[in-house]
């Protein structure tokens, strides 16, 4: 397929003057509450400074966005709560973060507040302070596309604008009378449209010939307590099949390392030698040549690391049947490429479908069949520059045109 490169937006500039709050000074509140929201924060600043040189930013980030130049007020580290009871726990220390933030962000007077992704924080201090007259930008779409999509009314309640990662987003936000902008996603920016194994693999220690496997159940560990086991199994039935298949499993934390470590007594597969990895998920992924994952995020990154995959996830089986129960999953595709291409290009086995010979026969077609493997190719080249978009040049495009649009 021919290069299709496109060429870098040239900076908007809108002249200092229209922001009358501040004389020549832009000043920008920004909150990421996690890494990959640090990141995308990082960039954007970056991006923002290039056409705003002399912008202030302010908020709650971490080491990315600190070294970006923003001065934060709290860490991100701050707001990184994850499952109904560690919420619930901390429910009263985040309730009198966001009050004591939010009262500073007004006093502080910005032009604009960027709330990146954590929409259960974001969202609520978005809709507190539009009501007071600043500006909201809500970054990272949540999944309106997957689950009741009827939020984008409540979204568009909080920001002005919303800046999408996936082109199907903004049409549904329009269907709400909601303003959103697709702007591509920073992942595919920051993998290479042909991403190098061998590199990857000297880096790991695995030979440059050798079959291999990446086994991804998951970087929580209730996913690894429901998909570990099955996963390992699936990965033990295909080294029988495949001669001298090397399975690595990269572990997203010092907790999933022992519970996946933990499995090895398991009988089941007690004679898979797999191969544990501190992180070094996209290692994996790019020494890989097939990619047993749970369904999420880490799909689309091994879409754009150019590797067949097969998805599998479940979810407790109550919580299933209330989802389907009350209509909450509009989708007939889960996993990030199917949906992205309007087509199968990976297995998907939910539920009770997510078997270990399930999980294994779909490994083995791909290691078995590399014309199915080739044909994959163009299309997943084809999705990776469709969200290859510089998407903080773009993000960055947009916020400036709706401060343009508020100050003209």
């Amino acid at each position: 397929m021919e290069n299709r490169e496109k060429p870098k937006p040239e900076p908007a500039s809108i002249p200092h003057s229209r922001f009358p709050n501040h004389g020549a000074t832009l000043r920008v509140a920004i909150v990421a509450g996690e890494a990959s929201g640090d990141g995308l924060g990082a960039g954007l600043i970056a991006a923002l400074r290039q056409r705003f040189p002399q912008a202030e930013f302010a908020g709650i980030g971490g080491d990315g966005m600190r070294a970006a130049g923003c001065q934060t007020w709290f860490d991100a580290s701050e707001l990184a709560v994850m499952g109904l009871a560690e919420v619930l726990r901390h429910l009263p220390r985040l309730l009198k973060l966001r009050k004591a933030f939010r009262e500073r962000v007004l006093a502080w007077r910005p032009d604009v507040f960027i709330g990146i992704d954590a929409p259960d924080f974001n969202l609520g201090v978005e809709r507190w302070l539009k009501q007071r007259g600043v500006r909201t930008v809500h970054y990272v779409s949540p999944s309106v596309w997957a689950w009741r999509e009827k939020r984008a009314e409540k979204i568009g309640a909080s920001a002005d604008r919303v800046l999408c990662l996936f082109p199907m987003e903004p049409p549904i936000y329009a269907r709400h009378g909601v303003d959103a902008s697709f702007v591509g996603h920073p992942m595919a920016d920051e993998i290479p449209l042909q991403p190098d194994r061998d590199t990857a693999r000297q880096a790991l220690g695995l030979s440059g010939d050798a079959p291999v496997l990446a086994v991804l159940p998951g970087s929580r560990l209730g996913e690894i307590h429901r998909l570990g086991a099955p996963f390992l199994e699936a990965a033990a039935r295909v080294a029988q099949e495949i001669p001298g298949l090397r399975v690595i499993v990269p572990a997203a934390s010092a907790a999933c390392r022992q519970a996946l470590e933990s499995l090895r007594s398991d009988p089941r597969f007690s004679g898979l030698d797999y191969h544990l990895l501190n992180g070094q998920a996209r290692e994996a992924l790019y020494a890989s040549d097939v990619v047993l994952l749970a369904s999420g995020t880490a799909t689309l990154e091994a879409m754009l690391a150019k590797r067949p995959m097969v998805v599998g996830y479940k979810i407790a089986p109550a919580t299933y049947s209330l989802v389907k129960m009350l209509g909450m999953l509009k989708i007939e595709r889960y996993a990030l490429p199917n949906v992205l291409a309007g087509e199968d290009l990976a297995p998907e086995l939910m539920q009770d479908d997510c078997t270990p010979e399930n999980l294994s026969r779909a490994v083995l077609h791909w290691f078995t069949h590399p014309e199915a493997v080739a044909a994959l190719q163009p299309k997943y080249l084809e999705l990776h520059h469709a969200l290859r978009q510089d998407a903080s040049a773009r993000a960055a495009d947009a916020v400036a045109n709706l401060l343009s649009s508020t100050h003209a």
